[in-house]
Formats: structure tokens, sequence, C-alpha cells
């Protein structure tokens, strides 16, 4: 009962932003909906002690759910599936490379990058961060989260080609990001364990290889069963069957969920462009599904709003936090333009291209979740302040204004 009162004041709050926003700022959905729960969680920590029992009762609700568990355990597997779904295998395929390297090496060249600048900058912000921390932050923060470029993305219009460049990027690059965020977590927090090349590669090929094995085998065993019937209402629950079941074999197999729902949607959703499957079905199939993504959004974009109640001392950390954003996006922007230096890529990035993909590169819930998953140390409030404060940032900034700045940078051409 505790549970079904607390995410239903969460639906209650979500409809009510939203509505706001729709009617009065009219930003996209979810920054509207996160820009709102920001605005009340400041006015609650500002004039929290005129109404403290409100203050309590908010933080005790946002409190009382395991973030981390919430989102990579359940919520982020519906919404990679969704936006796997609508995406065109054949785009892919003619884009695999850069995909391919600014999912795997990019994100290791950022972790390094990230980690040891904020580590030699951290005695003049004021922090006392180890090396490793520090490394453990860069390895959180740098791949970008699917969920908020994926929703940022249907507002803005690029070339096909390099939107399935950033959306393929953020939908494949949990793999190694989950895989030096362990290894890296490992190291940190057990001095006697000493990683070698052997058990990275393993772990990298048993989350991503796994993943991919795994979410292919569900996408085609349920590609199959759809093709022999045509009902809406039972491939709804194939679908459905395939996110909840899938994510519950990745977990008890030690593999990528997130990888494995990427997968199984792109076969599943490929499959209904090109079988007989009729045109109601597939309509609703579709809405469905995007409708289930714009509902996860929302609360899963009240809950960042809501979660600055969750961080002590926020005040305090606007140096460190704003230094953060700067370091983040030189190493994004390293992360992409050394690759397309070294690798023969088909086509030649020129730098308006090399700048969309580095301001589009939104870091969201998945960074903070991350942040919040460290074991408690003395500084595990600085990671998430830090962390909080680059993902607002990119959120925020960059993704209200990647649709202009893209606009301007391929009119330039």
């Amino acid at each position: 009962m505790e549970l079904y009162y607390s995410l239903s004041v969460l639906i209650v709050l979500a409809s009510f932003f939203a509505y706001f926003n729709v009617r009065f700022l009219k930003l996209p959905s979810t920054i509207g909906i996160m820009v709102i729960a920001m605005a009340v969680s400041i006015f609650l920590v500002v004039f929290g002690h005129v109404v403290p029992d409100t203050l309590h009762r908010i933080s005790t609700l946002i409190s009382q759910f395991d973030f981390t568990e919430l989102l990579m355990g359940a919520m982020l597997n519906f919404m990679l599936f969704a936006g796997a779904i609508h995406i065109n295998l054949k785009d892919l395929r003619e884009q695999r490379l850069p995909i391919i390297i600014f999912s795997t090496v990019s994100v290791v060249i950022s972790t390094f990058a990230v980690g040891t600048f904020l580590y030699y900058l951290t005695p003049f912000l004021h922090l006392e961060i180890p090396y490793m921390y520090c490394l453990l932050f860069g390895a959180l923060i740098s791949p970008t989260d699917p969920v908020a470029v994926l929703s940022i993305l249907k507002e803005v219009k690029v070339r096909k080609s390099l939107e399935t460049k950033i959306a393929g990027e953020s939908l494949f690059n949990d793999g190694m990001a989950i895989v030096a965020f362990a290894v890296i977590l490992n190291i940190a927090q057990d001095n006697e364990y000493t990683p070698t090349v052997f058990n990275v590669v393993w772990l990298f090929l048993r989350e991503a290889g796994g993943g991919f094995l795994m979410g292919t085998l569900l996408g085609a065993v349920a590609a199959t069963a759809i093709r022999k019937i045509d009902d809406y209402k039972v491939t709804v629950l194939i679908t459905l069957a395939v996110v909840m079941g899938g994510y519950l074999i990745a977990s008890a197999m030690h593999i990528s969920g997130p990888l494995t729902m990427v997968f199984a949607g792109l076969i599943i959703g490929n499959f209904k462009k090109k079988s007989a499957m009729s045109a109601e079905t597939k309509d609703y199939l579709e809405k469905f599904w995007e409708l289930n993504d714009e509902i996860l959004n929302a609360v899963l974009f009240l809950f960042i709003g809501f979660n600055l109640l969750m961080v002590n001392n926020i005040n305090s950390y606007w140096l460190p936090g704003l230094t953060c954003v700067v370091v983040v996006l030189l190493a994004r922007y390293v992360s992409i333009w050394l690759p397309t230096l070294i690798v023969p890529f088909k086509k030649k990035f020129n730098s308006s291209t090399i700048k969309i993909l580095v301001w589009g590169g939104l870091r969201g819930g998945v960074s903070i979740a991350l942040a919040l998953s460290i074991d408690d140390v003395p500084y595990k409030n600085d990671i998430i302040a830090i962390t909080y404060f680059v993902v607002v940032f990119s959120i925020l900034v960059q993704g209200l204004s990647i649709a202009k700045i893209a606009g301007k940078l391929l009119s330039k051409k």
C-alpha cells in the first residue's frame, strides 16, 4: 500500500506539472516537468522553515525510492525498448563504425580526461577527492544518457545520419560505461582488487556480448510469435513480456539489461516495419510504447528535479559544479575529435558535425543513478552534487539550445 501511495503521489504531481508546462511554460515536456520540480524544490529549501512538514514529507517520499534500482532496474528497460523499437536498423548499419567507436573508445577517453582534470583541479575547488573517485565520476558522467538524448531528439531537426549517430551512441554506450564504472568502483573500494586485461575484456564481453545475444534471441522469438497472429492486444502483451521477463533473465545471468532491451527493440521494431502486420496492430503497438515512454519520462524527470532535495549543502557546490560542466564538455570534445583524426571513417567529420555531437551528448538520470549507487564514503555527497550540476546544465542548457545551435552550424555549410 505504501508503494502504491508513493507512486500515486508522483503520477499526480507529474500530471499537474505537465499540464502547467503545456499551459504556461511551453517547454519540451520532460524539461518543463524537471524545471517545475526544481523550482518547487528550491522553494521548499528556501522557505522550508515556514512549512517544515511539507519539506519533510516530500523528502521522505523521494528517499523511499531506491532511485538506482528504480531507474536501472525498471524504468530504463521500458524506455530503451520504446526508443529502440522506432529506430531503423538499416540506418544503424550505415553508421555502425562511428557508433561503435563513440560508444566504446570515446567513453574510455572521456573517463580518463574528466577524472584527471578533476583530480588536479580539486585543490582549487576546495574538494578532497582521491584520484580513483575522480575517475569514478569520469566513468559515470562520460556516457550520454539514452533517455535524455532520445527525448530531446524528438524536438530537434538534424539530418538523418547525424541523428542516427547521436541516438545510436546513447543506446549502446551503456556496455562500456557499466564495465568502466564497475572496474573503477572495485579498485576504489577494494585496495586488493587488481584488474587484469582478461578480467576487463571478459566483463565487457559478458555485459555487452551477453546483452546482444539475449536481446537478439528474445526479439527473434517474439517476432516469430507475432508473425503467426495479427492481434494488437496479444502483440502488446508479448512486447511487455519481452521487456519485463527479459530483464529478469538478464539480471539472473549478470548481463546488461539495457543492451538486451535495445537489441530486442531493434529486432521487433524492424520486423514490424516489413511484416504483414495490419496497420491497426502497428498503430496500437507504436502508440502504446510512445505513451509508455512519455509517462515514464515524465516521472523520471520529476525525480531528477526533486533529487535536488537529496543533495546536502547544494549552495556550496556552485564553483565545483560549474567547473565540472566545463571539464565534461572539454572531455567530450576530445573524446569525439580524437577518434575522427585516427579512425578511417567513410565520411570525414567536419567541425560543425563534431560540435553538434559534443553539444548533443546529454547526461541524465543514468549518471545520477550511478552516483547514488556508490557506497557511503566521505566524498559521496561531493560526487552526487557535481553530477547533479552537470546533468541539470546538460538537460536545461544543452537540451534547450541544441536545435538552434544545430540549425546555425548546419546552415553555414
